[in-house]
């Protein structure tokens, strides 16, 4: 006769499995809002930068400012997302 979990066993493990899966969902939501936020602030940078009088259409100055900005943006995000991925790796051997 196999012994397993009693009802009770069973409902606490199932409430463990959920709570986990919540503080994931939770950890994935709050990463969401930390990276929308840099975005925003990123881009105000980018503007007060680049943008000296708002109007209908953008200068090619302006236009090249922007693409620039975005540009240094990426790979400045690329390289650090690179170095964290490097050190997960390390600290995983």
């Amino acid at each position: 006769k196999e012994v397993g979990l009693s009802p009770a066993g069973r409902t606490a493990e199932l409430a463990e499995a959920d709570e986990a899966e919540l503080q994931r969902l939770v950890a994935a939501e709050q990463q969401k809002a930390q990276f929308t936020a840099q975005v925003h602030h990123f881009m105000d940078l980018c503007w007060d930068k680049c943008v000296e009088k708002p109007g209908s259409r953008l200068d090619s100055r302006t236009e090249n400012c922007l693409a620039s900005c975005v540009d240094r943006f990426i790979d400045t995000t690329l390289t650090i997302t690179s170095r964290f991925a490097q050190l997960v790796q390390k600290g995983s051997q």
